[in-house]
C-alpha cells in the first residue's frame, strides 16, 4: 500500500488530496490493531521486563 501511495505523487506536486486522504486510511488499519489489543502489549511487554 505505501508504494501504491508514494507512486500518487507526481513531479508536480499536484493530486496531494488523494495523497492525505490515502495515507490517513493507510494509518487507521494499524491504529485500530494496536487499540484493540493494547492489553495484550502491555501486558507482554510487562512480563518481558520482570526479573525474578
Amino acid at each position: 500500500m505505501t508504494v501504491t501511495i508514494s507512486s500518487m505523487v507526481n513531479s508536480y506536486g499536484g493530486g496531494w488530496e488523494y495523497l492525505t486522504a490515502a495515507a490517513f486510511i493507510s494509518m487507521v488499519l494499524p491504529l485500530v490493531v494496536f487499540f484493540a489489543l493494547q492489553k495484550y502489549f502491555v501486558k507482554g511487554v510487562l512480563a518481558g521486563s520482570i526479573k525474578e
